[in-house]
């Protein structure tokens, strides 16, 4: 993202808006974890198949984390700044990198979160145990995230990108 244009830069800090009201429009607690499942991670894939991995690492990241901190989770939002920016950068480095389908590209993405939580909180919010109880919940926000992504990335492209001549 070297020389960013005034125009990326902004559609950035949208999708940085978009994840973190994604993710605390709908939030469903997970009491092993005091966590929660949302729908941000849709934001995060879709972006970074439109804009890429330093975008969708960024995107999935800062906006994640702010709604970790706007919604009282304060002490995930490290964990989730890495996780959930790892997230985005993966997604948008295979769809960079290969041929893979969008929606493989945003699976390898929620994969790589719902790992990303598990070694988090078993190694240093909970222990394994606790940890293993959030994975499947993690992997199925993934999972949802990458086909709900799927099926927004034509329409956010055509709303955004082709409306404003991105290039």
């Amino acid at each position: 993202m070297k020389n960013i244009s005034t125009k990326k830069l902004t559609i950035i800090a949208m999708f940085i808006a978009l994840t973190t009201v994604a993710t605390m429009a709908i939030q469903i607690p997970i009491p092993a974890t005091k966590g929660y499942v949302n729908v941000g991670d849709t934001i995060v894939i879709a972006c970074a198949l439109l804009m890429g991995r330093t975008a969708g690492g960024i995107v999935g990241g800062i906006g994640s984390a702010l709604a970790d901190l706007i919604s009282g989770y304060g002490y995930y939002a490290p964990i989730t700044l890495v996780v959930k920016g790892l997230e985005g950068y993966i997604a948008g480095l295979l769809k960079e990198k290969t041929s893979l389908s969008f929606i493989i590209c945003g699976l390898a993405g929620g994969i790589v979160m719902a790992i990303g939580y598990l070694l988090a909180e078993g190694l240093i919010l909970y222990n394994f145990p606790t940890a293993i109880a959030s994975f499947m919940p993690n992997l199925l926000q993934g999972i949802g995230g990458a086909v709900l992504a799927d099926i927004v990335y034509p329409i956010l492209k055509k709303a955004i990108f082709n409306q404003l001549d991105f290039n």
